[in-house]
């Protein structure tokens, strides 16, 4: 065989036929994932949904509401963490133009159409995309509802440290330190002297009195790995059968566990209820919705499990290790909600069920924000944040039914390894010993053991 060589460019021609042009036969994962949104009607969901935000006549045509949604999903898939990103990629690859439906002769959208979409489209309507996607999941069995996990995490805003002024008097940071190193003697301070100025200060990064007007709703929190940064806190509130996230909600991060839970809550019951109103999904999940939460030790309080014992939710809540004797005066129902909660932890499983939560949830946060793209945001305003967070956590959902149904979960998953059919059974059965597992400690109902039958009629 000829070795060949590597030909010089040569000027373009002008007139290039149809079909010469190169064809791609798509990616497979893509492809199955366009048949599992065609088979649930998605486009014409999002198109009636979207359709009061578009002019019929007046204006540029625009991106159509199923383009911009499967591109928000792409950011999750392909790990992509800007629209500018997102943007470039669908443009480049040839698997990406047919999963949106464009052909080498049609420009895909850039980043400020996609950006001009996203904020002309309300948050109301990407939550009910987020519904939509978890009617899905309900229809493929990985949804039960009674029992789900809770816990939270830092996302690193848009905005950097430098830039914050001051609330009162909308100084700079360097301003004000120049301020007290004059006042403390020295008159033209340098930058070591302003640092050792700063270094002796107390409180000196407080969201009382700082803020960044680029982005006012970020606020100043010290993060996993020890450094200081504006941030946001992403909730997620997981059921705890396949680990399907039911509720996502975007806090502020100077917030504590126990304030921000109730809403989390409140987005879970709702999400839960919606599907449970739906005729296609309701005989699909359990009578008892929101029955059980469990949580880790940042959750425990008093008052939070007392109004959780009023809303006959049993609770599953790690306490703190080292806590002294308290004083229960006049605090009786608090009292007996933290006792009846330590009871529910000792037992073997309340400790099976934060083992899983431990699982599920940080499981979650792996997929969505490591691997996924989004633990920095490129992104400014919360009300801009929670929009996208809500298509990509929606895409994991997805990802979940594709791995049910064959065995992949992301594209990257398609390169070598055994084939989508092998995997996807061997996803079944796992799920089935799983099941059993969960039937012989008392968690799972006999009614909901057909499938794990017809898993091992399967194998057998």
């Amino acid at each position: 065989m000829a070795m060949g060589k590597r030909e010089r460019k040569r000027q373009a021609e002008i007139w290039i036929a149809t079909v010469d042009l190169p064809e791609s036969k798509g990616h497979p994962f893509y492809g199955r994932l366009n048949q599992l949104l065609d088979k649930h009607g998605f486009d014409g969901f999002v198109e009636g949904l979207c359709a009061r935000f578009y002019h019929e006549t007046i204006g540029r045509p625009s991106i159509a509401p199923g383009v911009y949604f499967r591109m928000l999903l792409i950011g999750f898939f392909e790990g992509i963490d800007s629209e500018r990103g997102i943007a470039w990629r669908c443009s480049d690859s040839l698997g990406l133009r047919e999963f949106l439906g464009y052909d080498l002769t049609q420009m895909t959208p850039d980043h400020s159409s996609l950006s001009r979409t996203r904020q002309r489209i309300d948050v109301d309507t990407h939550r009910e995309v987020f519904t939509w996607v978890l009617k899905v999941v309900a229809v493929s069995g990985l949804l039960r509802g009674k029992t789900v996990g809770i816990d939270a995490t830092t996302l690193e805003a848009n905005t950097a440290m430098r830039s914050i002024v001051r609330r009162d008097s909308g100084q700079s940071y360097d301003g004000f330190l120049t301020d007290l190193a004059k006042s403390s003697g020295i008159e033209t301070p340098t930058r070591e002297d302003l640092a050792k100025v700063d270094k002796t200060r107390k409180n000196k990064a407080s969201n009382q009195d700082w803020y960044n007007p680029h982005d006012p709703d970020a606020r100043i929190t010290k993060m996993k790995d020890g450094t200081t940064h504006l941030a946001y806190k992403a909730e997620h509130a997981v059921d705890m059968e396949a680990g399907a996230v039911v509720a996502v909600t975007l806090q502020a991060a100077d917030q504590g566990d126990t304030t921000t839970v109730h809403e989390t809550l409140a987005a879970a019951g709702e999400q839960l209820l919606a599907v449970a109103q739906d005729p296609q999904t309701a005989s699909r999940i359990d009578e008892q919705l929101l029955a059980e939460v469990v949580n880790d030790k940042g959750y425990h309080s008093g008052p939070m499990l007392k109004v959780l014992a009023k809303m006959e939710i049993r609770s599953y809540v790690s306490e703190p290790l080292r806590r002294g004797r308290r004083n229960w005066d006049g605090k009786e129902e608090e009292r007996e909600a933290v006792n009846a909660n330590r009871e529910r932890i000792g037992s073997e499983y309340g400790k099976l069920l934060l083992r899983q939560r431990g699982e599920l949830v940080e499981r979650s946060f792996a997929h969505n924000y490591e691997t996924g793209g989004m633990r920095r945001t490129y992104l400014r305003g919360r009300e801009n944040i929670l929009k996208r967070l809500l298509i990509h956590v929606g895409g994991f959902n997805l990802a979940l039914v594709m791995r049910n149904l064959h065995g992949i979960g992301k594209p990257r998953q398609v390169q070598g390894g055994p084939s989508p059919a092998i995997l996807a059974f061997i996803s079944r059965v796992r799920r089935a010993i799983g099941r059993l597992r969960r039937l012989l400690t008392g968690q799972t109902t006999p009614e909901s053991t057909f499938g794990l039958t017809l898993c091992f009629r399967l194998a057998a």
